[in-house]
């Protein structure tokens, strides 16, 4: 059995679980690249996370794909990852991609405002997003005014932080007050090829039925 199928049953067991078996959503990845970053696209570690997040989309979305963008100071909407294609996914669309911006700094609100366009404009529908943001540290702080802005649109912002940054801006999310519903939630993973794949599915889905049933209740979804 391949490494996906394996992922693709350990997250089926957290989605029974955590009583999510029912739930459709769309998935998205976004992925630091940042300066900070470079050693880990080059150790293959982004490759094997896109790898366990598309475990993730093709329990969770009918097309089984996992839509991704890339960013530091700009910000790239790359092709969906698909089972086929998922070997050298951050090979050729990534690192041999000479139209991406590469390794400078951080700039995590236009990105964001791309990921709302697409789901709330471009491919409008009812079905909640489940987005996973992959960070290293450095985020700006005008993120928090896009998180409040988009509480009321059926998109959910699980931030994942990996390293040993600080997260300033990221620990404030739980605590941020103002929102129709509490759309955001960081968790950190210093070493995240390091974690197993049942501990960070079972963090990763954490929050997300939470939000959910509130969103729910706030007629969002």
């Amino acid at each position: 059995m391949s490494s996906i199928d394996l992922r693709k049953k350990i997250v089926e067991l957290t989605l029974i679980k955590k009583q999510l078996t029912d739930v459709t959503a769309r998935v998205g990845i976004v992925l630091d690249i940042t300066g900070s970053m470079r050693s880990l696209y080059a150790r293959g570690v982004v490759q094997e996370v896109v790898e366990r997040i598309l475990a993730v989309a093709s329990k969770f979305d009918d097309n089984g794909s996992l839509d991704v963008w890339v960013y530091d100071t700009e910000f790239s909407r790359l092709p969906p990852v698909t089972e086929q294609e998922l070997g050298s996914y951050v090979v050729t669309h990534i690192m041999n991609n000479d139209s991406i911006h590469k390794f400078g700094r951080n700039n995590e609100p236009p990105v964001m405002q791309d990921v709302i366009r697409k789901y709330t404009r471009e491919e409008k529908d009812s079905t909640p997003v489940f987005i996973i943001f992959i960070n290293d540290g450095g985020v700006v702080k005008p993120t928090k005014k896009v998180i409040m802005a988009s509480s009321a649109l059926p998109v959910f912002w699980q931030f994942v932080g990996i390293g040993d940054s600080d997260f300033e801006v990221l620990k404030q999310l739980d605590t941020m007050s103002g929102r129709l519903v509490d759309n955001a939630s960081f968790i950190h993973l210093d070493r995240i090829e390091e974690v197993s794949d049942e501990e960070l599915y079972d963090q990763l889905l954490n929050e997300f039925p939470q939000w959910l049933k509130a969103a729910k209740a706030k007629r969002i979804l």
